[in-house]
């Protein structure tokens, strides 16, 4: 039997780190009236170079943890998770809270904006590997050519040193593959990349779009909700964040600052101890 939630629960959004802060950042400039529920699995981060099995194990455990905090929805705020977790939570909890992922709600904007285009995306190890993307725009029929390179050191810079000069070093290396050259726009296929959208723009002269998905798939809750008849009307605005690690607390404070750009209510949740 399929649970009937009420308008006035909460979203739950989880992340190996800070990362899906863009997201829920975008999530909350959109839907100012709703309650959210942020998870950081700062324990396990980064998600990037850890096996299916693993991710898929801390991903269930995670959706547990926020149903029974009565989330109506749930986002995977990370691209690597999405790319190999969600259909086993939709399986597991889809008759229990709506789950979406930030990969169909970008496949779905690309389908209407990039056809027969020469595109490229940058994202995790696992990301890459799983090749995600490259099947669900092949099948799109749109004659889009996609071009990926992992990005492998590049979400954990960003969550060290910002907008450091050295993150923008790294991207200078990354970003002059082969791989990447030659194309007319550019997936950031991870939520910490937002971050430095602005310097992935000037290594390109500013001549192709940079696609950063946080207020495309921050649309796409706000129609789930709509459809769902679950938009909140007058939200409460509460806003919790959890992380798995204590020891990251100031790390991720500190990050809140480039990601989300408001102060936030930080606790140590230990869900794996």
């Amino acid at each position: 039997m399929t649970k009937k939630n009420k308008a006035s629960q909460a979203i739950g959004i989880f992340d190996s780190g800070v990362g899906g802060l863009t997201v829920t950042h975008a999530l909350v400039k959109l839907l100012p009236q709703e309650n959210i529920i942020y998870f950081g699995d700062t324990a396990h981060y980064p998600y990037g170079g850890k096996s299916v099995a693993a991710i898929q194990s801390y991903s269930i455990k995670i959706a547990h943890m926020l149903l029974q905090q009565e989330c109506k929805l749930i986002l995977i705020a990370c691209n690597t998770a999405s790319s190999v977790a969600y259909d086993l939570l939709k399986e597991y909890i889809g008759s229990k809270a709506i789950v979406i992922n930030v990969i169909d709600p970008l496949i779905s904007w690309i389908k209407n904006e990039c056809a027969h285009k020469k595109i490229g995306l940058i994202g995790t190890k696992q990301t890459v590997s799983s090749n995600i993307y490259k099947r669900k725009i092949d099948e799109l029929g749109k004659g889009i050519q996609l071009s990926s390179y992992p990005t492998g050191l590049l979400a954990s810079a960003i969550e060290e040193f910002g907008r450091h000069e050295i993150v923008g070093n790294l991207l200078d290396v990354y970003l002059a593959h082969p791989s990447l050259q030659n194309i007319e726009a550019l997936i950031l296929a991870c939520t910490h990349y937002p971050v430095v959208k602005d310097k992935i723009a000037a290594f390109y002269d500013h001549k192709i779009e940079v696609i950063d998905s946080s207020a495309i798939v921050a649309q796409a809750v706000q129609e789930e909700l709509k459809i769902a008849n679950l938009l909140n009307p007058d939200g409460g605005h509460r806003r919790q964040f959890y992380i798995s690690d204590y020891d990251y607390t100031e790390s991720f404070v500190s990050g809140t600052k480039l990601f989300f750009d408001e102060d936030i209510n930080l606790e140590h949740y230990p869900l794996w101890d």
